[in-house]
Parts: C-alpha cells; structure tokens; sequence
C-alpha cells in the first residue's frame, strides 16, 4: 500500500513576506467547514488583514481579528438569500485600502471583491462553490426564494463581469471545478479542504472499541441532506440510527422516526469530543446527499468508519468504492441495506489510511504552493 503523493515544502521565507494582503471571506457563521478553510488559509498568513461580510452571533471576532462590513448592521443578515442582491455592492466598498495580494474564500460573491488596481494587486481567490443561489437554485431547494427570480439572471452577469479581475482561482473539489468552468469559463486547480485527521484517528481506548450496533448520519437538518431517506435505510436494514445536527426539520424528522420499529435517537449539537466517539461508535455513516466535498464522510473515515452514499459530488474524490465505502446510485433504502450486510468485507485500517489524503498538513502544504505561485 503506498501512501498519498507527497507535495512540496513550505517556503523557507514567510509566506508573502514584505507585501500587504487582504483575506476575504463572505460572512462567517460560529461553525462551518468554509470557516474552518478560511482559519487555515489564515494560518499561513498571519500577517494578513481579515475581512467578512458579517459574523453571526457568538463569533468572537475580536479573538479572530475579523472585520465586518456596514452591511453588519443592516436587517439583511437575518436573511442570507435577501442579502445575496446587495453583496456585490457592498463587496465593492468594503474597504479603502489598496493591498498587494488579495485572496478570497468565496461561496457567493466575495470573488468580486476588488481592493486595489488589477495591474498592482493579485487577487487569488478559492471557492467552495459557486453561488448556488443563483447557479444552482434547484441543487438543495434553498434558492427558490422568490425575491431571487427576478434578479437571478442580473446576478449571474454580474458575477462574470465583476470577478474578470481575478487572476487565479481554486476549487475545493472536482465537482466545484466544473462548476467554475461551465459557469464562468475559468480554469481552477483542486485543493481539498483541511481536515483534522489526527483528532478525529486518536480517539480514546474506550471509544474506539465500542461495537459499532448502529448506523449514523450527521449534519443540518435540512431537506437535502435526506435525513428522512436515512431514517427508511435504518429500518430497511432493522439497525438503530442516531441522527446528530440540528435544524429546521428536526420536528418532522422526530414525528418520522417515532413510526418506526428501530431505535433512532437524536443527539442535537454535540461537542466536538461526543462527535469523535459516535463516529467510532457507528457502523457506517449514511451519506445519501450531493455535496461540494463533504468534510464530515472524511471524519468518520479517519475513525475507521465507512461511508454509505450517493454516486455524486464530493464522495466520487473523499470515499473509495468497495474498498472505505459504498457508494450508490440510488434514493431508495433497499440498496443502501443491502450494501449494509456488506460492509464486513471493508477494512478499518485501509479505511483510516485513506483519509491522511485530506488532513490539514497536506492542505497546508498545497495551499501555500498554490499561493506562491499564483500571486507571483
């Protein structure tokens, strides 16, 4: 078994030494993996100046020296699709500084910010996705606010002609490269979002031999996600389910499971220590949505736990088929519960192995490499 290619070194020198450097980030909510990327990417470049749309309550955006733009105090950040119209504007004042290198961490418009001359200033910039909201309205059912109808089509010429500026761009995924090319006929590399392999692999002794008696699914509860498909698998497959997250359709999701004969039991926000131990708990993690990437099919990997999904998105690039998962075509349980009694044929220790390939030294060692080179 041969491990993941090796990358490049870090520079000797300071990333970016000597030149001014503007992170931007759209708005920044207490947890999220397009955070968690930012943080990293900051991490490289202590040096830079860090600005957001906004920051929800409880971001101590003191302690992450975060910026917020005027649009913070305005009523639009209680509705991020009501907000969407007014990015590209506000994005477009946001500060008066001119700075050397800019690079953005963008999942709506904040690739069009533009905080300098294009001749004097490169601006990189490494998307999540994107906009679904005006790309993708259909993708998760979340874009079809019907203030968006009318300025969808304004939207998407505006984003073309307010990002030509930008000199290099990132995906996190092979499923978002696309996206950038069919949608805006620009060229990416593929860097995979950080995650934190070494906590996720160290569990304690008591966690990692538990006897793995129930299915899991973690994540917002939203409609997308297929939790309601999760809750059939389990029962199809007569195993117990526990469901961690929270969201919207937590009442609903609570009156679906009380009709079943399975256990299915809810864990709503867990700390990130009880996350750890029901990964190393779980049979499998049930995974049947189309994802960007997906950070958390990854997290279970790194605990030994297979992943049970669908044929699309992120899982194509995060789980290998038959040999750290499943991955199906299908949105019915059957399969999914016949995929379940073959899940002895998978190996824990390959399972763990596979998911070095997407820890955050290897993020680091890509990003930085990437940066060097792009904003030379």
């Amino acid at each position: 078994m041969t491990m993941p290619d090796s990358t490049a070194r870090l520079p000797q020198l300071p990333l970016l030494a000597g030149r001014s450097v503007a992170l931007v980030h759209e708005w920044f909510g207490a947890t999220g993996g397009s955070e968690a990327v930012f943080l990293a990417i900051a991490d490289l470049l202590p040096q830079a100046e860090r600005l957001v749309l906004w920051a929800d309550e409880g971001v101590d955006t003191e302690r992450l020296r975060l910026s917020q733009s005027w649009m913070a105090n305005t009523p639009l950040i209680k509705s991020k699709a009501l907000a969407l119209p007014a990015m590209p504007l506000v994005w477009r004042t946001l500060s008066n500084h001119k700075f050397d290198v800019v690079i953005s961490s963008s999942h709506a418009f904040a690739h069009t910010v533009k905080l300098g001359d294009p001749a004097d200033t490169r601006h990189l910039s490494y998307i999540h996705s994107p906009a679904r909201y005006v790309w993708s309205p259909d993708f998760d059912g979340r874009g079809s606010h019907p203030a968006l109808k009318v300025p969808r089509k304004v939207l998407q010429k505006a984003d073309i002609r307010l990002s030509r500026h930008v000199h290099a761009y990132a995906a996190n995924s092979r499923e978002v490269q696309g996206r950038i090319q069919r949608f805006w006929n620009r060229d990416s590399v593929v860097i995979n979002p950080p995650v934190d392999v070494p906590y996720f692999a160290s569990a304690p002794a008591q966690d990692q031999y538990q006897s793995r008696e129930y299915l899991l699914g973690i994540g917002r509860w939203i409609p997308y996600k297929n939790f309601d498909l999760m809750i059939e698998i389990a029962e199809a497959a007569g195993l117990p389910l526990v469901i961690a997250g929270s969201g919207p359709e937590e009442e609903r999701l609570r009156q679906l499971a009380a009709g079943k004969r399975v256990p299915i039991h809810f864990e709503v926000r867990p700390e990130r220590d009880r996350l750890r131990q029901l990964y190393w708990g779980a049979r499998a993690l049930l995974f049947p949505a189309h994802e960007d990437f997906g950070i958390i099919p990854v997290e279970a990997q790194a605990c030994g736990t297979p992943v049970l999904g669908l044929r699309r998105g992120g899982l194509l690039e995060t789980v290998v088929d038959g040999e750290t998962g499943f991955l199906l075509d299908s949105l019915e349980p059957g399969p999914y519960a016949q995929a379940i009694r073959r899940l002895p044929e998978l190996d824990p220790n390959r399972i763990r192995w596979h998911a070095n390939a997407f820890s955050g030294d290897r993020f680091a060692d890509r990003m930085a490499r990437w940066i060097d080179e792009a904003a030379r």
